[in-house]
């Protein structure tokens, strides 16, 4: 059960710029509540529409208890629905992917079409309504091709943040690339602590040799802490991608979002161990290979890197206060060849590395925050982005709570 009063007061008691009480780190009530006040209210990302090319393919995927199909439908339309058999409540959907002609409950074989409508209903008598008896959709926003999915009855605006990334990651084309690779780790740490080791780069110097090879540090093309060699390399990469009619200025996405395209090393293009193209096949009509990347962020579950060669995405899921489900998929040209254009190992190499370096930093963040020592510590000015986030999530839960508080009131 959610103590509304005892939320309200941890909220209350916390300062900016210092990291969360431990109860939001590791209470199963504050999971419980993170779903309900984040999850359930939030667009989501889900997939990119190259995860499901074809019509009939599907991904699921579980908010909290709920689970969601995200499909393929007739004409190319990207459609989601609740993924629950309206008979008795079945999951029809019960693998991570797949595809179907029609979704059919394995339970009494209801059949629905791709569109939710339900086909079929055996044995149901006569005068059951099957047009009543359709699938539950959930919204459903497809951005460049990334889709977000919301199971909010009334979702948020998404329109500020769909107008002000577009012109970033549009040249890219993530609508036109193909699945190189996909995985799922399973992190043993709470969801915002992963969130917060991917805000900030603070770490990186002791933990990620391999990302640190190409990816610069520097969040922001002004950072006071950057060298004259960064400062100059700015310089002419600002004129190159001008040139290009390449956006790069930060997008002012306030605590919701972040979009901005930084360089990479000199001479490194792309994120592989030496810092040379990981796909020949350039993604859309780019035809300049050291172009940086644009690395896009949105809460509360998705991060990405759009380089000229490669796209990675980055999905966030809870299982428990201190279990997080995260997905990374690598996307390279639709028409480029796997052992002609691009290599897998070379593709991922970097980012598997650095994948399986976080999991082991926030394993050891999430032991240090379950102990009785731990008290909330103060952000260094680089992880300013951290600040953001915490602010963004404390005030979503207030929300919450004064809603939920008034509903409880009116009963």
């Amino acid at each position: 059960m959610i103590d509304f009063t005892h939320v309200r007061s941890l909220l209350e008691a916390r300062r900016e710029g210092y990291s969360l009480a431990g109860d939001f780190y590791t209470d199963p009530a504050m999971h419980e509540l993170d779903i309900e006040a984040v999850f359930s209210n939030e667009w989501l990302f889900a997939c990119n529409v190259a995860e499901i090319p074809r019509e009939g393919d599907y991904i699921t995927l579980d908010i909290g208890k709920t689970s969601v199909v995200v499909l393929r439908g007739k004409g190319g339309d990207v459609g989601a629905f609740f993924n629950t058999c309206r008979h008795r409540g079945s999951l029809l959907c019960t693998e991570p992917a797949g595809h179907a002609k029609r979704l059919v409950c394995p339970y009494h074989q209801w059949v629905y079409e791709l569109d939710g409508s339900l086909l079929s209903a055996r044995q149901m008598p006569a005068g059951f309504d099957r047009s009543a008896h359709g699938l539950r959709p959930v919204h459903v926003e497809v951005i460049c091709g990334m889709v977000y999915v919301c199971i909010a009855d009334t979702p948020p605006d998404i329109s500020r943040f769909k107008a002000a990334v577009t012109p970033y990651i549009a040249p890219h084309r993530p609508d036109r690339t193909k699945v190189a690779f996909s995985m799922t780790l399973v992190e043993e740490a709470n969801w915002k602590l992963v969130i917060e080791n991917n805000r900030e780069c603070y770490h990186c110097v002791g933990s990620h040799p391999e990302l640190l090879a190409t990816l610069i540090e520097f969040a922001l093309p002004d950072d006071p802490r950057a060298n004259r060699d960064f400062q100059f390399l700015m310089q002419e990469k600002t004129a190159l991608w001008d040139h290009l009619d390449l956006p790069h200025v930060p997008a002012d996405g306030g605590t919701e979002f972040r979009c901005i395209r930084l360089p990479f090393h000199r001479g490194a293009v792309s994120f592989t161990a030496d810092g040379r193209p990981a796909c020949k096949k350039l993604l859309g009509g780019l035809t300049e290979p050291d172009i940086g990347s644009v690395r896009m962020f949105r809460v509360p579950n998705n991060w990405n890197h759009f380089l000229s060669d490669h796209i990675i995405h980055f999905r966030v899921l809870p299982l428990s206060a201190t279990q997080t489900a995260l997905k990374t998929t690598w996307l390279v040209h639709e028409d480029a060849v796997e052992g002609v254009d691009y290599d897998i190992e070379t593709l991922t190499a970097v980012w598997r590395a650095t994948n399986e370096q976080d999991a082991t930093l926030v394993m050891h963040n999430q032991r240090g925050v379950n102990s009785k020592a731990y008290a909330p510590g103060p952000y260094a000015p680089a992880e300013f982005m951290l600040t953001n986030f915490t602010n963004w999530y404390a005030r979503k839960l207030a929300e919450y709570v004064k809603g939920a508080r008034w509903a409880i009131s009116q009963a």
